[in-house]
């Protein structure tokens, strides 16, 4: 067993345990998007429709939605390594699962299952990289956990791409076994144990089951109206999500430690970085979910093609994520995250833009320029979320940070599912003006964020 110390971790432990952080992540967030590609090739093999396929994408993500800030405050009470090594263990079963599944309905369930061992592991991965790295080095534990968050978002295609050209698509599950069983290793060989505290926080289930309620009856309502259900059901699940979540909230403020850190929200560049970062992601599943579709059902290219013009994206994000971590010493967040993100709603409303036969290049410059804007943005607002709070308030602004991502990529893939049967001829574009009017807006709540002092 590996003790942490104020300094973190000896430095041949500290490689490792960074490398099943990194193998964990990756995993953990690459599967919110590396289905994407091969929704139309599942619809087809499962006999589904493109709309109802999207269940698929959109699964996972209300499973992390539901359980991701309960898991962040179990990993205060048990241990952030027990909480990672039980995600570790589930996620490789369930990815198992999800490669044998024969129906629509199974794969969505399978997904399910693993969207709570995704959540497992995203809950407690900045915990533990404060126990990891010592405290002078922290900054760059942090810019590398920002890094493979950002890139593994934005590079579900790519990998997706490279696998379909060799196997079929029950391989973008099938290649999470190996590899998570090498994180499994890892794991409980070189990751720290908690450091001793005063006393354990106590958990309030009634929290945990409002937090599950209110995220899941948000989420489901979303995708309930993209899916053309009743109107009468989808503003029943609004009504109870609305009193649900008002209760939740009224309860965390009363509580000492509370599972939804709501009092986090009243300092300003914390809500404004936190309101950031679901326009942001949104606009983001808005462009990665509906180009696919139309790469392949309009200007009929394949599945590999599809893949390798959007590799652009998590390139140039890679290029530009190593210089927004330096200049973030230099240059206020807010003004990085303006730039950022105009830059990326640039490229959006350029793709919403293409002409109708376009070459290779026209899409690959448009690519590159929403990837260079949104590596820009990422990293430093990543860091000053989690900066922004109070030190002893780290773990619940990380268990934000994650519900802020999710909750943006969960209402893009339900925006997309709306958008294509409200306009089947133009969906794609619709989808991508959308993303561009959000990526705008992100921008300007950003530039707000230039009248508040810089955190440390």
């Amino acid at each position: 067993m590996n003790k942490s110390t104020p300094d973190g971790l000896a430095t041949p432990q500290r490689y490792g345990a960074i490398l099943t952080i990194v193998i964990g992540i990756t995993m953990a967030v690459l599967d919110g998007a590396i289905a994407n590609v091969a929704l139309p090739t599942i619809a087809r093999d499962l006999h589904a429709s493109p709309a109802s396929s999207i269940w698929v994408v959109n699964a996972y993500q209300i499973a992390i939605v539901i359980s991701l800030l309960t898991l962040s405050f179990l990993g205060d009470m048990f241990g952030y390594r027990r909480v990672y090594q039980c995600g570790l263990v589930l996620f490789t079963l369930t990815s198992l699962l999800c490669a044998l599944s024969d129906s629509l309905l199974t794969l969505t369930l399978a997904r399910v299952a693993q969207g709570f061992g995704g959540a497992a592991l995203m809950s407690v991965n900045t915990a533990l990289i404060r126990l990891i790295y010592p405290q002078r080095q922290l900054g760059r534990g942090m810019g590398i956990n920002s890094f493979v968050v950002a890139v593994s978002s934005a590079a579900g295609p790519t990998i997706a791409a490279a696998i379909l050209s060799v196997a079929s698509w029950q391989w973008l599950f099938l290649i999470n076994v190996p590899l998570g069983i090498l994180s499994l290793v890892l794991a409980l060989r070189y990751l720290p144990a908690n450091g001793s505290r005063s006393a354990m926080p106590k958990f309030d289930l009634p929290s945990a089951v409002m937090n599950a309620l209110t995220f899941g009856l948000l989420i489901t309502a979303m995708s309930g109206f993209a899916q053309g259900q009743s109107t009468t059901l989808v503003l029943a699940e609004i009504a109870a999500m609305l009193v649900i979540g008002t209760f939740f909230v009224r309860r965390q403020l009363r509580l000492p430690v509370p599972l939804l850190p709501v009092d986090l929200l009243r300092i300003p560049l914390f809500s404004l970085s936190i309101c950031t970062s679901i326009c942001s992601f949104c606009a983001q599943m808005l462009a990665l979910v509906s180009l696919p579709f139309f790469m392949q059902s309009v200007l009929g290219r394949s599945e590999v093609e599809t893949g390798l013009l959007l590799t652009p994206w998590p390139l140039a994000t890679m290029v530009m994520a190593p210089l927004a971590g330096y200049l973030i010493e230099r240059v206020h967040a807010g003004l990085l995250g303006a730039l950022g993100l105009a830059m990326m709603a640039c490229g959006l409303f350029a793709l919403a833009m293409l002409p109708t036969a376009p070459a290779d290049a026209d899409i690959i410059w448009r690519m590159a320029l929403c990837g260079a804007g949104f590596g820009l943005f990422q990293s430093p607002n990543n860091h000053t979320i989690i900066s922004a709070a109070p030190r002893q308030r780290s773990g619940g602004a990380s268990g934000m940070l994650g519900t802020a991502r999710l909750l943006g990529q969960s209402s893009g893939a339900a925006l997309v599912a709306l958008l294509f049967n409200l306009f089947d001829k133009s969906g794609t574009h619709t989808s991508l003006l959308l993303a561009g009017i959000l990526a705008t807006v992100a921008a300007i709540v950003s530039g707000l964020r230039i009248t508040q002092p810089r955190t440390a």
